[in-house]
């Protein structure tokens, strides 16, 4: 069933698990990632970007999702990812999403804060949640000093001032993780990740740039206060390395189910081993 964020990331903050966020592309991500989820009676949150509604289209997507969590009985929730601006969010809202991200962190304070609260103005009134990034993510090629990183990870009061000045129902901070594959393991801020759970107990956190994080990482953020894991990169190289292995083994095949089953698959099975390091079987 779909359901916005409200009582699925309050739950998971509460009991101190995370609720894993997956990104979906097209037929097999969003078989892969609800088999998965159905199997662990986990709740679970499917996300679109920018460029995957782009290339699945907005409502394609949104009546597979419809139809596949129908069919399951735990919480889904349909996320948008990143969204640039308030046009994207409005259009994902209409279109049926129950939670949308906007991230307009980019940009100064301020503007951040009333770009943020203009979106929190048109999902609320329709029974839609928001989360919102203060902070900025690196990027994997990104080498960051200890200055830059004062700089550009989630500082305490800009992350209690932000909550409360726009009323947002989570909070993505920024703590050491990037987007991308990482070259080496990263080292995350977890003082700076307990410090802003303690000062905004009732916001629930987010981490982004997930994969490829130690297993023992997340479970210490989960500890302190993360309650939404969000996992792209490691569902894409799963995809890839089985389908490259299934063509590799029958180069002569022309079974594009085959081909691309295997890759759902190998999809399914990271879900369900991320799911049992969030903590989340048996949540639903």
């Amino acid at each position: 069933m779909l359901v916005n964020s409200i009582d699925v990331l309050e739950a998971a903050s509460r009991q101190h698990y995370a609720v894993g966020h997956f990104n979906i592309n097209n037929l097999e991500t969003i078989q892969a990632i609800m088999a998965a989820a159905t199997a662990k009676r986990s709740p679970v949150i499917l996300a679109v970007s920018k460029s995957a509604a782009k290339y699945g289209g907005l409502a394609n997507l949104v009546a597979l999702v419809r139809l596949a969590s129908e069919k399951a009985d735990i919480p889904v929730i349909l996320n948008l990812d990143h969204g640039p601006d308030f046009a994207l969010a409005k259009d994902c809202i209409d279109a049926g999403f129950t939670n949308v991200m906007i991230d307009t962190s980019k940009y100064p304070y301020e503007e951040n804060v009333r770009l943020t609260r203009e979106v929190v103005a048109y999902a609320h009134p329709r029974g839609v949640t928001v989360e919102a990034e203060i902070g900025a993510l690196a990027g994997t090629e990104d080498n960051i000093s200890v200055e830059e990183k004062d700089a550009r990870y989630t500082k305490l009061e800009e992350a209690v001032s932000f909550a409360r000045d726009t009323q947002i129902d989570s909070l993505a901070i920024a703590i050491g993780t990037a987007h991308g594959v990482y070259k080496a393991a990263p080292q995350l801020d977890f003082d700076r990740l307990s410090a802003i759970h303690q000062a905004i107990p009732d916001v629930p956190l987010v981490l982004h740039g997930s994969s490829g994080v130690p297993a023992d990482d997340l479970r210490e953020a989960i500890r302190r206060g993360i309650a939404k894991i969000n996992i792209d990169t490691d569902l894409r190289q799963a995809f890839l390395a089985a389908v490259q292995q299934k063509m590799a083994a029958e180069p002569d095949s022309v079974d594009i189910r085959a081909i691309l089953g295997a890759g759902r698959d190998a999809i399914q099975r990271t879900v369900e081993s991320k799911i049992d390091i969030f903590g989340s079987a048996n949540q639903a």
